[in-house]
């Protein structure tokens, strides 16, 4: 028999691979940080000798959740400044706050963040903000996958002070964290209406020499869109196609305010999408047209945005929301069907992120991120349908088990990498000062 590390049987195993395989009385065998094989528990357990066996006891085994779009140490800021318009939140309340923060604010609200999302089935995260090198230090010592990028615009950062620095040190934190595992750094211009072309042009440059992901907030409102018009007369996909900004490797935050042409252009030049139904609900930003962006054949994940507006980071809320929002929306029940829904969570997040060769799927020889949901409860009885159970039924809290890159996070609801308490602790004395 083979020895393995870790051996999870007993549970439906989810693939979310290219045929959607379900595997009902499933295993999964994970050697050091890859997926050896995904099989019935029976041939897995014939063919293999694990140093480490974790009962799925009936529930189900699925790739770890993916979160397209996040400011993860926002968490900070939940609750302090709701129920107001996006350009009345940003500028009077989230910039003013944002223009006293500290590293350690960052580095501690980024641990709580990851607390949240460890304990409600995210593995991965694709994160825009200030002290980025914060966030990666806490991602990476929490032990979860993240793309991670530091925001550029045209005004001075509390962190790197005018933007030349702000390029100077995005291109520090590519060569620091270029070989780690878990950390991937992005190039991240905030949005076309806080960057010059100049800055635009000059951020794909830096991504094109090191091969990097770029992410940028896109078309968020009419309000930007009929901002960008003024200025640059063209919509804001219109202007950075223009000036040679859309590519592949762009991932584009929101996209609410879409007209027909600017979904072509997306398509073309095959960007990427970061859904985030729920801060645009709660801002009053407008429903992105996704069944649209779907059938054009356009890669969309999902994000909860930051915890100053939405205010959580559970995944699984999210889904429900997605597939909701746009079945009304549209007057279609039809639409955003469970397993699409599922998809938009898991592979098709990964493939925003650039990494869908790596996870996303359960697949022989891809890393081992994966989630177990404990199905043994009053909310999830009868099961009949897998796909409409995720994003109808399950809670994050459902979540017991949850592995990144072959590393045991959390077991029995009970995290291995951090010390919930402590960092709970921490923030609330950063929210007394910030309240002060």
């Amino acid at each position: 028999m083979e020895s393995i590390d870790i051996l999870i049987r007993n549970g439906s195993v989810l693939t979310m691979d290219p045929q959607d395989t379900l595997i009902e009385r499933g295993a999964v065998a994970v050697s050091a940080d890859r997926i050896v094989e995904v099989e019935t528990e029976d041939a897995l357990t014939a063919s293999f000798q694990a140093a480490k066996t974790i009962d799925a006891q009936g529930g189900i085994i699925m790739p770890g959740l993916v979160n397209t779009h996040t400011h993860a140490a926002m968490t900070c800021f939940r609750g302090l400044a709701d129920d107001l318009p996006l350009m009345t939140w940003l500028n009077d309340y989230i910039f003013p706050a944002e223009a006293k923060l500290t590293f350690d604010i960052v580095y501690q609200g980024s641990r709580l963040a990851c607390s949240e999302m460890i304990l409600s089935g995210t593995t991965t995260f694709c994160d825009m903000y200030l002290f980025e090198e914060a966030v990666a230090q806490a991602a990476r010592e929490a032990g979860m996958r993240a793309v991670v990028g530091e925001v550029l615009y045209d005004f001075p950062s509390p962190n790197y002070g005018p933007v030349e620095q702000g390029l100077k040190y995005t291109e520090a934190l590519i060569e620091k964290w270029r070989d780690d595992p878990l950390i991937t750094i992005a190039v991240e211009p905030h949005s076309p209406y806080l960057c010059s072309p100049d800055l635009l042009e000059k951020t794909k440059a830096i991504a094109d020499r090191n091969a990097a992901p770029m992410v940028i907030h896109l078309s968020e409102s009419e309000h930007e869109v009929a901002q960008v018009r003024a200025k640059y007369g063209k919509t804001p996909v219109e202007h950075l196609a223009e000036i040679g900004f859309l590519s592949p490797n762009l991932i584009a935050d929101h996209c609410v305010a879409l007209s027909d042409n600017d979904i072509r252009l997306l398509k073309d030049f095959d960007v990427k999408v970061a859904h985030n139904p729920e801060s645009n609900m709660k801002l009053a930003s407008g429903v992105a047209p996704i069944p649209k962006l779907l059938e054009h054949g356009i890669t969309v994940g999902i994000g909860t945005d930051g915890c100053a507006s939405n205010n959580n980071l559970d995944l699984f809320q999210e889904m429900d929301t997605v597939a909701k929002l746009h079945k009304v929306h549209t007057l279609d029940p039809t639409v955003m069907n469970a397993r699409t829904v599922v998809r938009m969570a898991t592979i098709d997040g990964a493939r925003v992120l650039g990494i869908g060769d790596i996870i996303g799927s359960l697949e022989a020889g891809k890393k081992a991120d994966i989630i177990i949901i404990d199905t043994r409860r009053p909310h999830l009885i009868p099961l009949y349908n897998i796909y409409s159970h995720l994003v109808y039924a399950v809670m994050g809290s459902d979540v017991v088990t949850a592995i990144v890159d072959g590393r045991v996070l959390m077991e029995d609801r009970v995290l291995t990498t951090l010390d919930v308490d402590e960092v709970m602790a921490a923030v609330n004395r950063i929210a007394e000062s910030i309240k002060a």
